[in-house]
């Protein structure tokens, strides 16, 4: 080893969906939404003035903050964004973790969330889900330096019951409790709605899934003022300019148009149930999922052999191999037309 290697911090990189660019490919691994975005979306980066790009945007991301406050019934003071929820995560486990104490999260769960610890140093422990992937409130109520968890969960697409959530917040008051809520459009309930009550909470969303805008990497965190004041002083210290001008256009558009929001999430939540009815008619098995995509394992089929042969289809799916999961496929719900040239290649694959 070289004598400066020795002052190289090394981690294990989070490993991002397969991105393949082929023609008539269906893909299926990075829980994308199947539509394009709002209508106004096109609009607004058409009529951008090219020449406003030489200028820095607003630091504040302004418009952007006030259109999801008024969204979300809070005041501007109560929102922060950041490039895409996995910024805002990274900038919340900056800010927030910061105990000798271990925080705290599921054991299957997304998988940055330990990358983020040991990039910044910040002492975690897993707690197991039960044997339906459920989270187990009781295994939070020990000292911990924080506590996240995503609702619905991720891979697994299960959605944490409020109760449970309320009593996760509840036996850590002296901490700071996050809820990545990245699908909770998709038929989940938010926990917006406990931050009145908890002022520990922060609930992080993101405009990559249900609106359509993962390339404009647009995510955003609501909390107390005091919690946003503290994200911002961060930020202001790490990268002033988070957001930049398209982005910011896009995602105020995006927002200006609820109704194209509202048909086009029922339509993935309707797709995905007609694909759990097929998918179960096949012998898959999985959870009730509350999210974009399905969490799948077949009953004779091993799902790296079913990965691996979807593949050489041109079909990509999601597969981990990790303990306890290492027989699930996740599953991302596309459109109509995508779910049955998948049905149809699994109908013919099984039966050979």
């Amino acid at each position: 080893m070289k004598d400066w290697e020795q002052n190289i911090r090394r981690v294990v990189p989070y490993t991002p969906g397969e991105q393949p660019n082929k023609p008539k490919m269906i893909k299926l691994n990075t829980n994308e939404n199947p539509y394009p975005p709002a209508p106004g979306v096109a609009e607004a980066l058409h009529s951008m003035d090219a020449d406003r790009l030489r200028l820095y945007p607003d630091p504040t991301a302004g418009s952007l903050v006030a259109a999801i406050a008024a969204d979300q019934g809070l005041s501007p003071e109560q929102v922060f964004v950041g490039v895409g929820s996995d910024d805002v995560l990274a900038m919340c486990f900056l800010t927030f973790f910061n105990s000798d104490k271990p925080i705290l999260f599921p054991d299957i769960t997304y998988s940055f969330y330990d990358v983020w610890a040991d990039v910044f140093r910040i002492p975690y422990e897993t707690q197991p889900l039960d044997e339906n992937f459920d989270i187990v409130p009781g295994d939070y109520y020990r000292e911990n330096g924080g506590v996240i968890f995503p609702n619905p969960n991720a891979p697994t697409g299960v959605e944490c019951p409020q109760a449970d959530i309320e009593d996760i917040l509840c036996h850590n008051r002296d901490v700071i409790v996050i809820v990545d809520e990245a699908y909770v459009d998709f038929g989940a309930k938010s926990a917006l709605s406990l931050l009145e009550k908890y002022d520990n909470l922060i609930v992080v969303q993101t405009f990559s899934k249900s609106r359509s805008l993962a390339g404009m990497r647009i995510g955003y965190a609501m909390a107390s003022p005091e919690l946003i004041r503290y994200l911002n002083d961060v930020k202001y210290s790490f990268n002033s300019y988070t957001m930049d001008q398209t982005a910011l256009a896009a995602g105020v558009a995006s927002l200006a148009d609820r109704p194209y929001f509202e048909e086009t999430t029922r339509w993935i939540i309707a797709t995905r149930e007609r694909t759990k009815e097929k998918l179960r008619a096949l012998g898959f098995s999985f959870r009730d999922s509350r999210s974009n995509f399905i969490f799948a394992s077949h009953e004779r089929c091993p799902a790296r052999e079913l990965f691996e042969a979807l593949r050489a289809s041109d079909i990509y799916v999601r597969y981990f191999d990790k303990p306890r999961i290492d027989n699930y496929l996740r599953i991302t719900v596309g459109t109509d037309e995508e779910m049955e040239v998948l049905i149809a290649f699994l109908e013919k694959y099984l039966a050979s």
